[in-house]
């Protein structure tokens, strides 16, 4: 059971709010200003199958970095957009968010409000811009897409468009923002279905098309396209998504710097070549390709659950965010992880006991954070409820994104049992 954490009648941030239609002022606005942030970047954009295409529509963007944002503006422009934003963005500046008319929600949650905002958007006639993975792609490939987008779709029937963009990921890797990289972007805006397809398709159906309009892998487009990234830091963050040694298999013992990912325990090296793709200082290059690695790990865990080996706990310093202004230092806290319970966190604020519990199926992906700039630069999970988010800091280094793949793999197990009963 859960027992929220109390703020002494502190109220939180109402995300149950419709967002406004957006004035015409900043529709113009936020052209210009994503039309200053991209002087000195090379980039094209490419619309595919979108004549005659007017409001309403979904536009559903693959992520990758804040730049996503600029690119489909400039590729929705003249038209009103309706952006669904994590609380998050919402930082410091609400009032410019819903200004703008951004939809608020907290990730991964049920948000039964965000599907009335959503279908009051395209009912105006506007655009709803929405970005299904929910975060910022780990490794440069398609990160979970929810069952639940087929039947958003399928409920407003209303043209949908895919927005792939390329070399966002490899200009700012998630693992290492800070460090930009000289590369050139690439987006593409295709219409995928019309309402017409949308009523004699099944969810599944829907989803699979979805799934197949956004996949993407820019270390395979990195490759294909003969982009060479020659910067010489260009490794360095990288341990944080491959964390497990293919060489001597242990976990966390990763580390990185300049152009070499290495495991402190074994003392392999690895080398990250300028066209993206890796290669052993000495011995056997397990994988050669980045997202092979990253998707061994996840194997690697869903064994693990399947055995019944699977389990987190660990010391956790935590921050909430009940509203937008500030993040609440709630101290030292419990955090565990397991197939059975989902995410516990135990702790206590200001002499009085809190439990937030999230059970696996409340729980279908995880946000997850490497060197989170709003608190503190040190890798973080988001454990979040309908109406608060707990940022939670793991004592232990480098695990944040085996915590990522347990969270997928255990709702996955858990929705086809309960589809199986």
């Amino acid at each position: 059971m859960n027992k929220e954490v109390n703020y002494k009648n502190k109220k939180r941030y109402n995300t149950a709010k419709y967002p406004i239609r957006q004035p015409v002022f900043i529709v113009w606005l936020i052209w210009l200003l994503s039309k200053i942030m991209l002087i000195g970047k090379k980039y094209k954009i490419e619309k595919i199958n979108m004549e005659g295409l007017k409001p309403p529509y979904m536009l559903l963007s693959n992520h990758m970095y804040f730049i996503d944002f600029e690119l489909c503006a400039m590729g929705t422009f003249p038209h009103r957009v309706n952006n669904v934003v994590s609380i998050d963005g919402y930082y410091r500046r609400p009032w410019l968010m819903e200004l703008i008319g951004a939809i608020c929600t907290r990730k991964f949650t049920m948000d039964l409000h965000l599907i009335k905002s959503i279908g009051r958007v395209l009912k105006k006639g506007d655009i709803l811009s929405m970005y299904p993975e929910a975060r910022y792609s780990p490794c440069g490939t398609l990160s979970y897409i929810p069952e639940s987008l087929g039947k958003l779709i399928k409920l407003n029937k209303v043209p949908v468009v895919a927005v792939v963009h390329h070399g966002n990921y490899l200009h700012s890797p998630f693992w290492n923002f800070r460090k930009k990289r000289k590369v050139p972007f690439y987006t593409t805006f295709t219409k995928i279905l019309t309402p017409e397809q949308i009523k004699n398709m099944s969810v599944e159906e829907i989803n699979e098309t979805v799934k197949k309009a956004l996949w993407y892998d820019d270390y395979k487009y990195q490759k294909d396209n003969g982009i060479l990234i020659k910067e010489d830091f260009r490794a360095e963050g990288l341990h944080k998504i491959l964390y497990q040694c293919p060489h001597c298999k242990a976990e966390s013992k990763m580390d990185s710097k300049g152009t070499e990912i290495f495991c402190t325990q074994c003392n392999k090296r690895w080398q990250l070549n300028e066209d993206g793709t890796i290669s052993a200082v000495n011995g056997e290059t397990e994988f050669s390709h980045i997202p092979d690695w990253f998707e061994w790990e996840r194997q690697q865990v869903k064994q693990q659950i399947a055995d019944g080996t699977y389990s987190f706990s660990d010391e956790v310093e935590v921050y909430s965010m009940p509203r937008c202004w500030r993040f609440i230092k709630l101290g030292k806290a419990r955090l565990t992880h397991d197939a059975q319970n989902g995410f516990v966190l135990e702790g206590n604020y200001r002499n009085e006991d809190y439990r937030i519990q999230r059970t696996p199926l409340q729980t279908n992906s995880l946000h997850i954070e490497y060197d989170y700039c709003y608190i503190k630069p040190f890798d973080c999970v988001d454990i979040s409820t309908e109406n608060d988010s707990f940022y939670c800091y793991p004592k232990s280094q480098n695990v944040v994104t085996k915590l990522a793949f347990a969270t997928e793999e255990i709702y996955k197990i858990s929705l086809n049992e309960k589809v199986n009963k």
